[in-house]
This record gives structure tokens, sequence and C-alpha cells, in this order.
């Protein structure tokens, strides 16, 4: 037995998501149907971690173990062929046998993006949230440095079915900047780990400040420990991408 590691890229406007869920069409699910196909046998993917419905990838992180002895290259080629176009697998390599694209991961970058002109070209729809109307980007960007550093983050999570295990929701964010490149705002946040909708979480904070309905005073109190404050809102699904996953 082997394991391969590959990156995946996907434009997830007409999947349920990374993780298989019975008769919804997932990135997992769909994964693990052509690469069975080639083992000849059920195979398992497990992923650096699950993105939302909707949600995109530059480079989602992945591994499989094999007995089959194709070569990596090989497998990427075999592997779309059988994918459809929106989803393509690249940059495969043998790893350790106790290589996991999850718990070995230590840092994640996501970039959500906002198109601010009035009309948005169909063929970016897919991958921006249009907001044509008008927000406070300067205020917004000032915003999004606050949550640089180790913060509680439980403000920013949605429920979540580990929240009976009682884990920590405290993440380190190495990286918050808002930034306007031309006709689009782009938020880029590189973190620990991120919580079930956090990105989207921070993401529709940092909208209603720039619609002056919150503060920078507001955004500071949900990062205290211990915050009662809800999460939300969230922005849409998207305009959200995973960009990469970093290892040691």
């Amino acid at each position: 037995m082997r394991k391969l590691r590959f990156e995946v890229a996907y434009d997830g406007t007409e999947f349920n998501g990374w993780q298989v869920q019975p008769g919804l069409p997932t990135i997992q699910g769909v994964l693990e149907e052509a690469i069975g196909r080639i083992e000849g046998k059920t195979v398992t993917v497990i992923g650096s971690g699950r993105t939302d419905a909707g949600v995109h990838a530059f480079a989602q992180v992945a591994a499989v173990a094999l007995e089959n002895p194709i070569p990596a290259d090989n497998f990427r080629r075999a592997v779309n062929r059988l994918l459809p176009y929106t989803i393509r697998v690249s940059h495969v390599s043998e790893a350790r046998a106790d290589f996991h694209p999850r718990f070995d991961a230590r840092r994640k970058t996501y970039e959500y993006r906002i198109f601010r002109e009035e009309i948005c070209p169909p063929f970016e729809r897919r991958f921006v949230y249009h907001h044509p109307y008008p927000l406070n980007e300067a205020a917004m960007t000032a915003a999004a440095t606050l949550l640089e550093g180790e913060h509680d983050f439980t403000a920013f999570a949605a429920a979540d079915e580990k929240d009976a295990l009682e884990a920590s929701k405290v993440r380190t964010m190495f990286r918050s900047v808002l930034e306007r490149k031309e006709r689009t705002l782009i938020y880029s946040v590189t973190g620990s780990g991120f919580l079930k909708h956090m990105v989207r979480n921070i993401m529709g904070v940092l909208l209603e400040v720039g619609k002056c309905n919150l503060s920078e005073r507001d955004v500071l109190a949900r990062l205290e420990r211990g915050s009662a404050i809800k999460a939300g809102p969230t922005a849409p699904a998207n305009g959200l991408f995973l960009v990469s996953v970093d290892y040691d």
C-alpha cells in the first residue's frame, strides 16, 4: 500500500461542498468515484478540510492510499480524464504512510472576492459576490487588520456537530488584509486553522463595517474570550476560495 498526495482545484458552484453526502454531488465523492475506478475498488480520499457548498479552491490538498503501482504523473492524467472539467488534480507526489492532509497542515490561506461595479460580467458571476452598493472600503480595510494575531473566534463560527467536544476556538491569524484591485475587493486571510463558516462570517462582519452598521469596537468585542455575540451575518459562498495549504 502506498499513499499519494495531490492538489485539487475546483469550481464549487454545482457541488454540495467537499464532504461526501448521500445522494448529493460533492468534491470528495466525485474524486473517490474516479480514483476508485483506477484502483478497482472503493477508496477514501482525505482532504485538508471541508469547504462549504458553492466554495471554490485553487489548491485543496488531499491524499489517498492505493495498491495500484501507477506512477504519480500517470495517476494525475488518468484521474483528470475521469473527472468533470470543474475539478482538476495537479501536483501529485508520493507521501509518507502517516501523512494526513488535515492534521499535518500548519496554515491555510483563503480569499474572498467582492465585485464592486454595477454590472457583473457573466463570466465572473460564479466566482465573486456582486455588491455594487456603497461601502466605506477604508473602514473595512482598517477593521480587517484587527483580526491578526491569536484570538477566540467563537463569534465568527457557525454551529458545528463538533461543538459537543468543547474544543478550543482560539486560532492564530498570521495575515488579514483587504485590498481593492481594480473592480474587486479581495480579502486575504492566512491562519493556523479555520472554524465552520469562519471566513464567510468575517466577511459578513466586514461588510457591516463598510455599511457603517458596525465599528472597529464592535469587531474587537467579537474577539474577546467568552464573547456571547452570535456569529453572522454570513457572506455568500460563491465569493470564497481556498487558495493554499502549507505544511512543514
